[in-house]
């Protein structure tokens, strides 16, 4: 919590900030929300936050301290052949208008939360391909870290900028791989780095990405479990499902009863 506070800072207005369950106290949010960003979070269950006007996506408007909010409650079905689960999920948030900014797709978007698992895959095995950072000192360490972030965040950024060029393309069809490739070869190449060139939005890595996107993601469940080291002899203890199954998942909005 110290860690995300600190971060508060860097947050700037009109930003969307994806909270899990462990980050939804009343400072953080407030804190957040005083930096004009907005947010939304998992909170529990059982946290009590009255209903003080119910609207017509099935959410509310509630507060937290002094801060309006909208809280929206709902149910999500997953269903593989190997069975069916469901969760319940209470999300808080400062996006007030739900005009704008529908339950469902509230719903939707915190489900993005997850991409950061993807960003620490791209990071450690795209980018350092499992090398362990070289720096023997603190401050080296720091300064090959931030070098790290600041590569990654310029190639995301070209790749954001490629795929904003064609709305209906789902930015999860560019591929960081192909990016991080094209980029490698404009510094070891100079490829396309010619004195006079035009300077455009998408660019050698966005023409790069745009040329070989990959297919739209599927939908998929797996097990939450530790990751096991690759060995050729079958993992003692209990019988763990470790497959990966196909899904369909649906979504029920549950509306409160009234104030």
């Amino acid at each position: 919590m110290p860690y995300a506070k600190r971060l508060v800072a860097s947050l700037r207005p009109s930003m969307v900030v994806l909270l899990d369950r462990a980050f939804g106290a009343a400072d953080l949010i407030e804190a957040i929300a005083q930096a004009r960003a907005y947010l939304v979070v998992r909170v529990k269950d059982n946290r009590k936050l009255p209903v003080i006007q119910r609207l017509p996506d099935g959410s509310y408007l509630s507060v937290i301290g002094q801060l309006r909010v909208r809280v929206v409650e709902c149910q999500i079905h997953v269903q593989t052949t190997a069975g069916r689960a469901t969760t319940m999920y209470r999300l808080v948030t400062t996006l007030i208008e739900h005009h704008h900014y529908p339950a469902f797709d509230l719903v939707r978007l915190y489900h993005e939360r997850w991409e950061v698992e993807t960003a620490f895959l791209e990071l450690k095995s795209t980018i350092l391909g499992g090398r362990v950072l070289r720096a023997r000192t603190p401050a080296g360490v720091r300064q090959e870290v931030y070098a790290l972030l600041v590569t990654y965040q310029a190639i995301r950024l070209a790749m954001a900028d490629a795929t904003d060029t064609q709305p209906d393309l789902d930015p999860d069809r560019a591929c960081f791989t192909t990016a991080l490739s094209a980029a490698r070869d404009l510094v070891v190449q100079a490829a396309n780095a010619i004195t006079g060139a035009v300077i455009d939005l998408v660019g050698a890595i966005g023409r790069r990405v745009l040329a070989n996107l990959m297919p739209e993601r599927r939908t998929r469940r797996a097990p939450r479990i530790v990751k096991r080291a690759i060995s050729k002899y079958n993992a003692k203890g209990p019988n763990i499902d470790r497959k990966t199954y196909q899904a369909t998942i649906s979504i029920d909005i549950l509306v409160p009863q009234s104030p």
